[in-house]
């Protein structure tokens, strides 16, 4: 075997109290949550409510992220596990039903997490009669931050890793076996987090695009699925699953649908905005 970047020894437990221990998984999802939260508030310090002509809100604007802030944590939680369940191992939690409520042991899915936020975005803006794309646009603006502090975490963890390789910054993951990998939680990190999130703070700060409903979802949608589709490529399908029909993978298959949206919504924000 070649040398090494990198061999991969970090521990998943951030804080171990007595027997009590605090992954770095659950610190991810907590301050993806929280940095998410507070730069939302800024955007709309930045730009009022009533720089939105789609709005018309009975909530105070100061309270219209906090109060959503428990829908989306239940949004992320539900539909994240249950995205898991159903897309990934349906075989595995029929047969052990006690295991659906141990989210301790691993197993939530963006696209399931994505639909329950959808659906809670959904309820949420009509009961407080907040128009529903400019709400989002929102929430898109700030979620590169979670998937950031998310894919971190999965490097953390040793998991969902790269396919085998010799470039140089090669990494090996022993939990997994001693072979030279591609560590496609940083690309993703990089992609979906660090260059979607700068991509859509130019599209908002430079070009006001927060004031065109839609547009900042769509494109975040694109911008997310387009880095998926090209680093699944990269990383290790899962064993159990391996590659549906040969070519693509279940995390491609789930994209491709979030694709087609993400274009539909941004041809549909252009030719509103036309109009």
């Amino acid at each position: 075997m070649d040398q090494a970047f990198y061999i991969h020894s970090i521990n998943p437990v951030a804080i171990q109290i007595g027997s009590f221990g605090i992954k770095w998984y659950s610190l991810a999802y907590f301050f993806g949550v929280i940095i998410g939260w507070q730069y939302c508030r800024m955007l709309l310090r930045k730009y009022s409510f009533a720089d939105y002509s789609e709005i018309k809100q009975t909530t105070p604007i100061n309270n219209i992220i906090d109060d959503f802030l428990i829908w989306l944590i239940l949004g992320i939680i539900a539909g994240g596990r249950i995205g898991y369940i159903l897309f990934y191992n349906p075989y595995f939690y029929f047969n052990n039903p006690s295991e659906i409520f141990a989210i301790w042991h691993g197993g939530m899915s963006f696209h399931g997490g994505l639909i329950g936020v959808i659906i809670a975005a959904i309820v949420y803006s009509y009961k407080n009669k907040i128009k529903f794309f400019p709400f989002v646009d929102l929430l898109a603006s700030v979620s590169p931050i979670g998937l950031f502090l998310g894919r971190i975490a999965n490097f953390i963890n040793g998991e969902l890793v790269g396919k085998i390789t010799n470039v140089p910054w090669a990494v090996v993951f022993p939990k997994y076996d001693q072979s030279l990998r591609h560590p496609s939680q940083l690309y993703e990190a990089v992609l979906e987090g660090i260059i979607l999130f700068v991509l859509l703070q130019i599209l908002i700060l430079k070009f006001g695009l927060l004031k065109k409903p839609g547009l900042i979802s769509g494109i975040f949608l694109v911008g997310y699925s387009v880095s998926r589709l090209i680093i699944e490529y990269l990383r290790e399908p899962d064993l159990h699953l391996g590659y549906l029909f040969n070519i693509i993978s279940m995390g491609q298959l789930l994209t491709l649908p979030v694709l087609i949206c993400g274009i539909w919504i941004i041809q549909s924000a252009t030719r509103k905005k036309a109009a």
